[in-house]
């Protein structure tokens, strides 16, 4: 099968509805020629309904990414799907949890903050080195991200916890440049999925969007910033890390 992830092998986290970017992600990803795995944590019978869904069967993995015997095993659970030393060449990390009290800036306490941060953000490291054995010889690892260059309406706790996460890529893109590890994020514009149901006040935050994005978005339509993570996963971007690649209509550069 000709693609440009063609023979690629792919760890894809973070799929839990079909209107989740994790979901198109994994299904560009196959129609482009990889071999997909996936990961759910909580609802797994929902994940591996989602999957019958793709264009491929695809196994699922259940990780909750703050237990670390979860981690430990995964490379091995890994191995059981795409054989004993097969290698990975690329992981999605789609992650990202903040509790109620996170969306309350000046209340929210260090529990909710800390949780947020581990759950949003450490755990990019985390699942990265977890599978870097799997990745001897390089590969790609992509993140979601939500512009944390700006205070944005409802969002407080959770925007630091983004601004962490991409702090944190770019470090990992230091440590791991010399194993030829590319570690690359997407902020994408908002979109209507169940982790933004979760979010007080998303109508507010996505509004901005439908006034200035300066080549429109659509909230329901998560394929573009899909259509990112495959083409940072691919090999035409095989000297870019550490970088934040924008996917939302143009908003991250208007004006006010």
């Amino acid at each position: 099968m000709s693609g440009i992830l063609a023979g690629k092998r792919i760890l894809v986290t973070g799929v839990l509805t079909e209107s989740s970017i994790a979901f198109h992600a994994a299904k560009l990803a196959q129609e482009e020629g990889a071999e997909v795995v996936l990961t759910g944590f909580g609802r797994l019978s929902l994940v591996e309904r989602i999957a019958k869904r793709l264009p491929k069967p695809a196994p699922v993995i259940e990780l909750d990414v703050t237990n670390p015997e979860h981690l430990d095993a995964l490379p091995g659970r890994v191995a059981e799907h795409l054989g004993e030393g097969v290698e990975l060449d690329g992981v999605v990390h789609s992650i990202a949890f903040g509790p109620a009290g996170a969306f309350d800036f000046l209340n929210g306490t260090w529990e909710d903050v800390s949780t947020a941060v581990q759950v949003s953000a450490f755990s990019l490291k985390a699942l990265t080195m977890a599978l870097q054995p799997l990745m001897p010889r390089g590969g790609s690892v992509v993140g979601l991200t939500f512009d944390a260059q700006i205070a944005w309406p409802k969002y407080d706790w959770m925007g630091v916890a983004k601004a962490a996460l991409e702090s944190t890529s770019r470090y990992l893109a230091r440590d791991l440049g010399a194993r030829n590890l590319r570690v690359n994020l997407i902020s994408a514009g908002p979109i209507k999925s169940m982790a933004a149901r979760s979010i007080p006040g998303f109508e507010e935050l996505a509004d901005v969007w439908n006034h200035r994005a300066p080549i429109g978005w659509d909230l329901a339509d998560p394929e573009p910033a899909g259509r990112g993570v495959v083409a940072l996963l691919s090999d035409w971007f095989p000297k870019t890390t550490g970088e934040i690649v924008h996917v939302d209509g143009g908003v991250h550069m208007m004006g006010a």
